[in-house]
């Protein structure tokens, strides 16, 4: 006999599934239902794209375990890069032709450098121990 409506759910003993029964869509990123063979949100067809495009490359995750750093230390690494870039940027960007407008980029540059510094040195001891 069926489930009575007015009774709890009853428990079925299923087991996992596999990771690989587990399929996404390559364009939009959700799950496919069961035995679709198109994808519910976007239409696209189940296994046609082969590339990932640049998102795969920006993969937040994926990057900090090829780095084997944690998430913490990983965005000090990126708030360093960043500060360097800067650092780099404010002599192209600012031109001088005094010397106290000279010494005023020169004074940037070193406070840019002194943030890169201090992220990276937090991104040292945030990093997770081996």
């Amino acid at each position: 006999m069926g489930q009575e409506f007015w009774q709890p759910p009853q428990r079925v003993q299923s087991s996992p599934l596999p990771e690989l029964t587990k399929e996404v869509c390559l364009r939009c990123g959700t799950d496919f239902p069961v035995g679709s063979r198109f994808c519910c949100v976007c239409g696209a067809e189940r296994g046609t794209e082969s590339a990932v495009g640049l998102t795969a490359y920006l993969d937040f995750h994926r990057i900090a375990k090829a780095l084997g750093l944690g998430t913490s230390s990983l965005i000090a690494l990126t708030v360093a890069v960043v500060c360097l870039g800067c650092a780099i940027a404010v002599g192209f960007v600012y031109t001088t032709s005094t010397l106290l407008e000279w010494q005023a980029v020169q004074v940037w540059r070193i406070e840019w450098l002194l943030a890169a510094a201090t992220a990276l040195l937090a991104g040292i001891l945030l990093r997770r121990p081996q």
